[in-house]
């Protein structure tokens, strides 16, 4: 298994970095560098084995016929990962959490 990020999706979490100190999510850069690295090591270790679901309509705008997998990070974050799956490789090409899509489902 592969995974492949779309530039948009690499750049982001490199950002989340940032957005998560600045907003003081984090005491910590290390911290905040710890939980995306969290999201990067439960994307390439398990998403062949998550439940996938199709994407909603919405997300079309990201690539077509997406499906995605919802990681929980805590009681407060669920993460959702949307892909294409290309034989063995799997296509990232948007990941958001329930603060700002989770009202589209």
């Amino acid at each position: 298994m592969k995974v492949v990020y779309h530039k948009n999706v690499a750049e982001y979490l490199n950002e989340l970095v940032d957005i998560l100190y600045d907003k003081e999510y984090f005491g910590f850069k290390s911290f905040a560098y710890d939980y995306v690295d969290w999201i990067f090591e439960q994307v390439e270790s398990s998403i062949d084995r998550k439940v996938k679901k199709p994407a909603p309509k919405y997300f079309d705008k990201y690539g077509h016929e997406l499906s995605y997998v919802v990681y929980k990070r805590n009681s407060n974050t669920s993460w959702y990962v949307f892909f294409q799956k290309q034989e063995d490789t799997y296509m990232i090409f948007y990941i958001g959490n329930n603060h700002n899509c989770a009202q589209y489902f």
